[in-house]
């Protein structure tokens, strides 16, 4: 299943807003430069889907701030830092501290909240129907 009929137009135009892009960037056999993309983004928090593989997804994320608490039902959620520090804040247990190469899985279900006080880019790995924004 692509990503494309995983979800609609208007869902589109509200991940956008909330600086999600659902569009997948590279095709498979492309070279794909994180660095370039993250010298361009100016926002402080920023998803972009890089490419597909299988039945997932590979995202970009450039973090400062807070996200809301939020869940995905039916998907686990892989992050892994590329540069920075990811603050995982889990529901109900202790947050995890994500340092430059470190990586962690939020299972599916468990409600959790992403945050970052410094520029931080992470890599997100996920099936390519997950609703970034959850179910809150």
């Amino acid at each position: 299943m692509f990503i494309s009929q995983c979800y609609n137009l208007e869902a589109e135009a509200v991940w956008r807003s909330m600086g999600f892009h659902m569009n997948i960037l590279h095709d498979s056999l492309e070279l794909i430069d994180v660095p370039s993309l993250v010298k361009k983004c100016t926002d402080k928090w920023y998803n972009q889907t890089l490419c597909q593989v299988n039945d997932s997804v590979v995202r970009l994320g450039i973090l400062q701030g807070e996200y809301h608490w939020h869940k995905h039902d039916k998907e686990d959620e892989y992050f892994f830092v590329l540069t920075g520090k990811l603050i995982i804040e889990i529901e109900g247990s202790d947050s995890v501290e994500l340092y430059e190469q470190q990586g962690y899985v939020v299972p599916k279900g468990v409600i959790h909240k992403p945050s970052a006080s410094n520029k931080t880019t992470v890599l997100m790995v996920e099936t390519a129907g997950i609703i970034p924004t959850g179910n809150a």
